[in-house]
């Protein structure tokens, strides 16, 4: 029995392609790990997210309630800066008002002394006159 040229070559191609079923079976093999692993991961993921989500909503539902209750409570505080600016706006106009009693109480010093020098030269002058009134 003699093997032909095209038997040969037909016997090669079988060959190759019972290598080729081979390997792709096990890559196959090896794909269908991989998925069931991905679906585990995913399955996981999102029993996680799942969990994550609700500890998110009950964290926001006690941010909202903090806001609203620091809101509250700075409204309560609002008169206290208004109070405080006021005060502020009132210390501000006292400071103005001593100021200028403190200017017009100085020009009145200032008068004052003016009058003083002037009673004071009037003095002299009389004593002056007084003495020549009196030598005479």
């Amino acid at each position: 029995m003699a093997i032909t040229f095209g038997q040969i070559a037909g016997l090669i191609a079988a060959i190759a392609f019972a290598v080729l079923v081979v390997f792709m079976c096990r890559v196959l093999a090896h794909l269908v790990q991989t998925v069931k692993e991905m679906n585990k991961t995913v399955e996981l993921l999102t029993q996680d997210v799942d969990k994550l989500a609700n500890n998110v909503d009950r964290i926001m539902d006690k941010t909202n309630t903090l806001m609203e209750d620091v809101n509250s409570k700075s409204k309560k505080l609002d008169p206290l800066f208004q109070t405080a600016a006021e005060l502020s706006e009132s210390i501000a106009d006292l400071n103005q008002a001593t100021r200028k009693t403190a200017e017009k109480i100085s020009e009145s010093a200032s008068g004052a002394g003016k009058v003083a020098s002037a009673f004071k030269m009037g003095k002299t002058v009389l004593g002056f006159v007084s003495r020549h009134l009196n030598k005479d």
